[in-house]
Parts: structure tokens; sequence; C-alpha cells
């Protein structure tokens, strides 16, 4: 499975960089998948609804399904917080995995770093940083691309992956 990771700090532009990859990859023709690690509770459900109300009622997995999508939700219920491992093992099969977040895993990743809120680079401490996406510029021991130049950062990944 081929995997690739982009971090960085809060509003360094992770999650547009995300979206411009995915659109960039799969125009090529590659069939992505992405994984998001959130901080914080969050909920894909809306109170009212059926779905909500059987995992509220104690459910520990949810799973909806239309003719468009099919959503697994699954309540932890004081479990620990699955491994990435264990979350990539229950994806389908797909030419690469992009994965935002996960700082302190040791996947390879591109950071996504810009220079204001003035947070420090993580590429500076981390040897799975193989390369930053900055809206400034920055002298490395690695590439370092413009922060909008997409074509560029998916070659870059494609090229890291094997694609």
């Amino acid at each position: 499975m081929r995997i690739y990771g982009v971090t960085g700090w809060k509003d360094a532009g992770k999650t547009g960089l995300m979206e411009r990859l995915v659109a960039e990859i799969t125009r090529r023709g590659f069939s992505v998948s992405t994984v998001k690690h959130a901080h914080h509770a969050f909920d894909v459900d809306q109170p009212g609804r059926d779905s909500y109300r059987h995992r509220t009622a104690g459910a520990s997995e949810v799973l909806l399904a239309s003719g468009k999508r099919v959503a697994l939700m699954q309540e932890l219920r004081g479990a620990p917080e699955p491994s990435l491992e264990k979350l990539l093992g229950r994806l389908s099969p797909v030419d690469l995995i992009l994965i935002e977040g996960y700082k302190r895993e040791r996947h390879p990743k591109i950071e996504a770093f810009r220079k204001e809120p003035g947070n420090p680079l993580i590429a500076a401490n981390d040897e799975t940083v193989r390369a930053v996406a900055s809206d400034t510029e920055l002298t490395l021991d690695r590439p370092v691309f413009d922060l909008n130049d997409t074509q560029a950062i998916a070659d870059f990944v494609l090229q890291e992956v094997g694609l």
C-alpha cells in the first residue's frame, strides 16, 4: 500500500494542499483515499437522524448505506484510538492513500508551511518530512516547493511512492 502524508501546524495550509493533491492525482488517473486525524471530538452525524439515534442509544458501530455512499461510524466508548496502521487496514485498495496530520507517525510526508502564524518548521527535526511546501523562501537540506505549485508537489509525491 502506498501512503504519503501532509503535515504541518494549524493554519499551515494542510487541508487546502490535500484537496489540491487529491484533485491533481485523480485527474492523472490514479485512485486516492485519504485519512484525516482530528485532535478533538468530532461528529459526522446529526442529532435527530436515525443513525445518530442508533449511535447514541449505544451501538458500537452504525453502518449507513445508500446508492451513493456508505459510512461506517464506530464509537470507541473508552477504548484507545486505533493506530494509523489499523485504520489503513480498514480502507479498500487504492493507488495512493494521502494522510493529513499524524505528525508523529513514521511515514514519509511533505510539510505545509506558512510564514504566518509563526510556527517552527517540523522538517528541522523530523527526517520523515521529505519536502516542504511553503509560502516563503526557505533554505533546507530537502526540496522546497511553492505551497501553490500543486503540479510540482504531485510530481514529487508520485515519484516518491513509485507511481
